[in-house]
């Protein structure tokens, strides 16, 4: 029967391999619920249609069976009476009705059969939406949580980064500070040899000064002062 096998696919659906193929199962649990449920009203629809057919097999089947006793009895009635062609006459119904025996047993067996698996696959069903429901909430509780990891993590991305332009940026200060100081040592070189240049035009410079007051004692003494 069609309708067996495209519910024995539904059963056999793993709904965690279900969950880990979406992309945002928050979002697809609800769907999947909703799918679940609409394939639970097919189910129990199909359900009781064949449960109807296994009673219906199963009441023909009681009604042959009783005319098969029922046959056998008259049977016998007529062999207490003496009347043979009447007992081979009940004796050759009861075998009409032993070979339709036959036939609605192995139909009876068959819905049976069928109504098993449909009921089986009804109970599986409502206790996997029956699960689902139990773990939705905590599923979806999961998938928050680690959206909100994502983020943390791409934040702590944006802080590495920042990290790394703060590092650049010691570096480039260090660099600066280093400029400046050799700037300044350059400066101080560059003085030191002009105090030099100047300690030495002085030196010269008190020498003619010297020449002066020389000349001037000289002068002070010829003239007795």
């Amino acid at each position: 029967m069609g309708i067996l096998k495209r519910f024995s696919d539904i059963m056999s659906a793993n709904m965690n391999a279900l969950l880990d193929k979406a992309e945002d199962p928050a979002k697809m649990i609800d769907q999947y619920l909703r799918n679940l449920e609409s394939d639970l009203g097919k189910v129990k629809a199909e359900t009781a249609a064949i449960m109807a057919e296994e009673t219906r097999a199963k009441r023909e089947l009681d009604e042959c069976s009783e005319q098969v006793d029922k046959m056998q009895a008259y049977a016998e009635k007529a062999v207490l009476a003496d009347n043979d062609t009447d007992a081979k006459l009940f004796l050759t119904k009861k075998a009409q009705y032993v070979q339709k025996q036959s036939e609605l047993q192995r139909v009876y067996d068959a819905a049976k059969a069928n109504a098993d698996k449909m009921k089986s696959m009804h109970d599986k069903l409502l206790g996997d939406i029956n699960d689902l429901n139990a773990r939705k909430d905590a599923i979806k509780a999961k998938v928050a949580v680690a959206k909100t990891q994502e983020k943390l993590n791409q934040i702590g991305s944006s802080l590495q980064g920042a990290n790394n332009s703060l590092s650049a940026f010691d570096r480039m200060e260090d660099k600066a500070n280093r400029m400046l100081d050799e700037a300044n040592a350059m400066a101080q070189l560059n003085q030191t040899k002009e105090d030099d240049t100047i300690e030495l035009m002085n030196k010269y410079d008190s020498q003619g000064d010297t020449v002066v007051e020389d000349e001037l004692a000289a002068l002070k003494a010829k003239m007795g002062r």
